[in-house]
């Protein structure tokens, strides 16, 4: 091999033939697949035009991607049962991998054209002298430059230029070269296989198979840089995708998709073509089909001139393969109907498929045959290079686990901080989705995520659908029943805290609410009152640690010491009525209505849990009890906000901002969708109905105008409301038609919902989420499944030996979903 071998060396980085040919080798960062919109497609198709037009005359441009059939590995152990359930759930998820290389190769001066009968494969070549010329280097790396510029200035391409290790490779770790002669068996250390092509094509013991785009009778007739997707499209939107996708990341097989793009020379391309169509012309009289070639030419030659086009001679092939023998055919059929979904007719080859496999290696692209190319133009050729990628996953620390759309398999999300001050100014989050969507199912995994990130979260909601994640934490759950009323104490303050001014306020307004109704007037003397009497109540707890804080000793303080000094200070009934105030607070004391609501001895250190779930459906319509819960929320939620400095703060409002907002804390939500991230805090809002999303302007300005980052679940069952709703989202047609593509075409014998996430009304994706069984049994909201999971609790003595037990009997059940 090495004796044949066309690469002379690399040095500086480039890769030096035996024919005289300089290569420069990229790795390429691409758009990630169902990413881009129609106009982001023309966009990058005239990024790649603008970037090759600057390439010298003769030179090559070869685009190669590589897609490996590759199985799920963890990277990390993770000492949580959740995360250790997910990563065994999805331990070797096979999928499809990525990889794009560029290399821009400049030919030898005095190099004849390549064909099928002179490839470098059958012949041995001398190094040539030229070489050593470092001026026609340095031009070459100066062009590249330019390339590269124009390229990556668009935004959506980047371009890494590969080092000589990256190239040749290392004892460790195989190089392009290798990988690309041995079809990746070097990717998990060095390795040697026969290359066979008689009787059949074989790579060791990969049997290999080489589909040519070379014949423009073979080709469509039109092609442009998308098409349209079936499978995520609507009556009212046409989902789009690069227009070589279905032989990239759609053809699930291994397989290599080569990309040869050889620049012309206009004029010699022209004065070339001009006596082809006069020696036709001459002939014309003879054939039908000398005149029909003698039409085209003129076409072509028109089209070149007028619209200053750059002629190319171009040539695109799939090298496909597979271990199994068994796998042979079904790997054929689906090649060629990926390219029969082009328009392309599937053409194998044969004969020429060794030189053209010669031709493929990394740095060896002019060796392309020329018998195997056809003439055309840089813009329809341009069409044929892969525009996308596959999903990948977020280099930040903090984030979530979220699945690739084509595959499910895990990828790291940051959809907070490594964009803040960038795409967006603020974490706020508005969640949207249709009833059954998988909300809350969602969002539990997002808390969940957020809490072993260190967060601190507070949930608002109305349904229970939180009480398994809060057990599953070992949170605070407040909800309210019979036989089991709602609790707090605002009174106490623990070991290590102050009773500051904030504190005081946030007593003091609760004890005004208690006292009298919105529309009374509260003079100053009262205010005045109130604040001594708090004063000198923490004053005495200091000095008598046999009383506890709550509101029950609050009040026998205010019946007992308290009024003498209003007697001490000769304050007056009409300054302050302590009669009044007493009569009217008695239904909070021992042996009153409501002497539960602020007299707990439980669940007291609030601000340092970080988990707490406010469950508000039974109490929502309660005049006195929703009023006061809703104020121990502000001041619990805003107390955290201030002290707990460093540490992501989250409150989660679900259906339950309906009955905030009418109770007259919709300018407390305004004011935290505005300050809250001047706090390292985060503001989510979680709702379904959508007449309440189109009317109510506490969402329209307070939320959604606060909130750049829009995440949205299923919505077809409103896809004839959706105008209406984009409007009021503020979002772009290509937002649009990703929201209506979700859930269209999910795979099969997978339990998984998927998910809109849009930031900044930048960057938009659709991503899975797909729960393990023990997560699924955690977050679920099914009346019979939380009730199953409550059983198994009673049953086995604790949340997580409960999750363990269902998640076996469902593996038990779908064992082929173990495979």
């Amino acid at each position: 091999m090495e004796q044949i071998l066309p690469i002379w060396k690399v040095e500086n980085d480039c890769i030096l033939s035996k024919k005289g040919d300089v290569t420069v080798a990229f790795k390429v960062t691409l758009p990630e697949i169902f990413s881009l919109s129609s106009d982001e497609y023309d966009s990058l198709h005239y990024n790649w035009l603008k970037a090759i037009k600057v390439l010298p005359f003769g030179s090559v441009l070869h685009k190669q991607d590589w897609f490996i059939k590759s199985k799920y590995k963890p990277q990390y152990a993770d000492d949580n049962q959740i995360m250790q359930a997910s990563n065994q759930f999805f331990n070797e998820r096979p999928f499809l991998s990525h990889d794009c290389y560029l290399m821009i190769t400049l030919k030898g001066p005095d190099r004849k054209p390549s064909s099928s009968a002179l490839s470098s494969l059958l012949r041995k070549n001398i190094v040539p002298t030229e070489l050593k010329d470092t001026k026609r280097m340095e031009k070459l790396l100066e062009v590249i430059g330019q390339f590269k510029r124009i390229l990556c200035d668009g935004g959506l391409v980047q371009l890494d230029q590969l080092t000589e290790q990256e190239i040749v490779g290392t004892k460790a770790n195989p190089g392009i070269l290798e990988q690309y002669l041995y079809l990746g068996g070097g990717q998990n250390g060095p390795a040697l296989s026969e290359v066979s092509f008689k009787p059949e094509w074989k790579v060791g013991t990969k049997t290999c198979r080489l589909y040519s785009m070379a014949d423009v009778e073979d080709l469509p007739g039109a092609v442009g840089p998308r098409i349209h997707y079936d499978p995520y499209s609507t009556d009212r939107t046409r989902f789009s995708v690069g227009f070589a996708t279905p032989v990239g990341l759609l053809l699930p097989t291994n397989h290599i998709y080569n990309q040869y793009m050889v620049i012309g020379d206009p004029a010699a391309t022209y004065k070339r073509l001009e006596g082809k169509r006069r020696r036709l012309q001459s002939l014309s009289a003879y054939s039908r089909e000398n005149a029909i070639g003698r039409d085209a030419t003129q076409n072509f030659l028109n089209e070149a001139i007028s619209e200053a086009r750059t002629p190319i001679r171009a040539h695109f092939n799939v090298l496909c393969w597979t271990d199994e023998p068994s796998q042979i055919k079904e790997m054929q059929n689906l090649t060629a109907s990926a390219l029969a979904k082009m328009n392309i007719v599937p053409h194998q080859e044969t004969d020429g498929a060794p030189q053209l496999w010669w031709a493929g290696i990394p740095g060896n692209a002019a060796d392309l045959p020329e018998n195997d190319t056809f003439e055309s133009f840089a813009e329809p050729c341009s069409c044929f290079l892969n525009m996308e990628t596959a999903y990948r996953s977020s280099k930040s620390p903090f984030g979530i686990r979220l699945g690739d759309r084509l595959s499910g398999t895990p990828i790291h999300v940051d959809i907070s901080d490594e964009l803040m001050g960038k795409v967006i100014s603020n974490r706020n989050k508005v969640v949207v989705g249709s009833s059954g969507a998988g909300k809350s199912m969602f969002m539990c995994h997002l808390l969940h995520s957020y809490v072993q990130q260190f967060a601190h979260c507070v949930v608002v909601d109305v349904g229970h659908s939180y009480s398994g994640l809060c057990l599953l934490l070992g949170g605070y759950y407040y909800t309210y029943s019979e036989e089991d009323p709602i609790r707090f104490n605002p009174f106490y303050i623990p070991a290590g805290d102050v009773l500051d001014t904030e504190k005081k306020e946030s007593i003091k307004t609760l004890l005004v609410a208690l006292w009298k109704q919105s529309d009374e007037r509260f003079r100053r003397s009262e205010y005045v009152a109130i604040s001594n009497a708090l004063q000198s109540y923490y004053l005495l707890l200091d000095k008598r640690t046999d009383i506890f804080p709550c509101f029950n000793t609050f009040y026998e303080f205010l019946q007992e010491h308290f009024v003498k000094e209003l007697e001490a200070d000769k304050v007056k009934d009409r300054d302050f009525d302590m009669a009044n105030f007493l009569y009217v607070l008695r239904p909070f004391y021992s042996g009153g209505e409501f002497d539960y609501l602020l007299n707990a001895r439980e669940n007291l250190d609030v601000l340092q849990q970080p988990f707490i779930v406010f469950e508000l459906d039974s109490v929502k319509d309660h005049p006195i009890l929703f009023q006061i819960i809703t104020l121990i929320i502000c001041e619990l939620f805003i107390s955290k906000m201030r002290k707990l400095k460093g540490i992501r703060k989250v409150i989660v409002i679900e259906e339950a901002w309906k009955a905030i907002a009418k109770s007259g804390m919709a300018e407390f939500m305004k004011y935290l969708y505005k300050t809250i991230r001047k706090y390292f805090g985060e503001a989510i809002t979680v709702t379904q109905e959508i007449d309440d999303i189109i009317s109510s302007p506490i969402i329209k300005e307070a939320i959604i105008n606060n909130a750049d980052c829009k995440i949205i679940l299923d919505m077809k069952k409103f896809q004839n409301k959706f105008d209406a709703i984009q409007q009021v989202l503020g979002m772009t047609d290509k937002g649009k038609d990703l929201v209506l593509s979700i859930n269209r075409a999910n795979e099969k014998n997978r339990n998984y919902r998927e998910v809109y996430i849009e930031l900044g009304n930048q960057l938009m994706k659709v991503y899975r989420y797909e729960p393990s069984p023990q997560e699924y049994f955690a977050y679920t909201t099914e009346q019979p499944e939380k009730m199953k999971l409550q059983n198994y609790i009673e049953k086995y003595g604790s949340i997580e030996k409960a999750l363990r037990v269902l998640a076996a009997e469902y593996y038990e059940q779908h064992k082929q979903l173990r495979a």
